[in-house]
């Protein structure tokens, strides 16, 4: 008999084979409810492992066990925490047991279906590594606000191309990371074992269809919207993810700290701020192009910020560049160092912020820049100073943390004027 576990902070009912689990409105919803998120884990029959449940019958309603479960939530990459989920109206009744729920065929079925869909989502989802897609996509809103001149551009027409940046953009950035967790395969056994690939939740097959696909799609999408910046900077992206991670005598860039630098630092700096600029200066707003500062800030600071970022990447993952032959920096320089110089490089950056900010005639520009800059340093700095740089788990989560930043960067950029 199967043992179900679930990953849910809240209670679940057993009642003639229709599994119901309450929200925390106390609303019932069939089971597995689709919570934001959260990983989904089933029984060993169901392709995952088993959790403690605690057995409570409930006594006044005919041809119904309820039970209370352990459940197991899992956000990101910060672990797994356990809860326990009670039956609202009687949980002092409860005693804590591995438990053997009975359900037919046809209810199994279903159960493996919602189940499958929820695991097979959360694979893809990791598959994305969003992180890297949600830096995309506040880089480009970010960039497309700075051609603005009045609030009459916010037309329609500059909605609808953004859109057009972004679609083919996010796929392009999806088929970037899914094609290096093709070629990262063994490496990712030991430094992300979670992605999955690396894991077995996803067969080769599926990543390689996957990234083919969205590749197709983003090309399609480049040629249909006819804005040559747009296309050059997919054309761009597509030609330097490949290079950094394919196989191949004269690609795997990675394996060289400059060229896996400067790829990281070409896409994210260079192409992002002066492709989607451009494309909605000339081919969204109509006008001619002209470089504004808060362009050459963009440009500017991104080139350190995506350095730093090339940088940092590699320090947790030391362990397996090392067996695998990839020559990061901090393979070769040592992770502490590595480590100080990327957070130096970023305070010496925000500190260039500052002062920019200060120069500026336009007193909201002058406020926004100095206080936003002056307050991510000095988050910075705490942070820097509270992490334990021989800790994996420590390093990545300030890695993440450095993205962060990234994202808070792009929120300050249009305030530059």
């Amino acid at each position: 008999m199967p043992l179900l576990q679930v990953v849910a902070l809240a209670p679940v009912k057993l009642r003639q084979c229709n599994l119901l689990i309450k929200n925390k409105s106390n609303k019932p919803l069939l089971f597995p409810s689709l919570q934001p998120h959260y990983r989904y884990y089933y029984s060993s029959s169901l392709g995952g492992s088993i959790v403690t449940a605690n057995a409570n019958p409930n006594p006044n309603i005919p041809n119904c066990d309820d039970r209370q479960i352990t459940v197991t939530k899992r956000r990101g990459d910060h672990g797994r925490k356990k809860h326990n989920g009670a039956p609202l109206s009687y949980a002092s009744q409860s005693r804590s047991e591995k438990i053997d729920v009975n359900i037919d065929g046809q209810f199994l079925n279903r159960f493996q279906i919602g189940g499958g869909f929820s695991k097979q989502w959360d694979a893809f989802h990791r598959f994305c590594r969003p992180h890297t897609v949600i830096g995309t996509v506040i880089g480009i809103l970010s960039v497309s606000l700075l051609p603005l001149e009045q609030i009459g551009d916010l037309s329609p027409a500059f909605f609808i191309g953004i859109l057009k940046a972004l679609i083919p953009s996010v796929l392009m950035n999806i088929y970037v990371v899914g094609l290096n967790q093709v070629f990262d395969v063994e490496i990712d056994k030991v430094n992300k074992p979670d992605l999955p690939l690396a894991s077995g939740e996803f067969s080769m097959g599926t990543g390689i269809t996957i990234v083919s696909t969205v590749l197709l799609m983003s090309f399609a999408m480049g040629v249909m919207f006819k804005s040559p910046p747009l296309f050059s900077a997919l054309a761009i992206s597509f030609f330097l993810g490949s290079a950094y991670s394919i196989e191949h005598p004269l690609l795997r860039w990675k394996r060289h700290a400059i060229l896996a630098a400067a790829c990281i630092l070409i896409v994210r700096a260079i192409v992002v701020q002066l492709a989607f600029f451009v494309h909605i200066q000339k081919y969204v707003l109509g006008r001619e192009i002209s470089i504004t500062r808060p362009l050459v800030f963009a440009v500017v600071f991104m080139c350190i910020f995506s350095s730093v970022i090339a940088l940092f990447k590699d320090i947790p993952d030391v362990d397996g560049d090392r067996d695998f032959g990839i020559q990061s920096f901090s393979v070769s320089l040592g992770q502490e160092k590595v480590y100080w110089v990327c957070v130096n490089m970023l305070l010496l950056a925000y500190g260039a912020a500052v002062v920019i900010g200060a120069s500026s005639s336009f007193l909201p520009s002058k406020v926004f820049t100095i206080i936003g800059h002056g307050a991510l340093a000095s988050l910075l700095w705490v942070r820097a100073q509270s992490t334990d740089i021989a800790n994996k788990v420590s390093l990545t989560s300030f890695y993440m943390f450095i993205w962060k930043l990234f994202y808070a960067e792009y929120l300050l950029i249009p305030f530059v004027r």
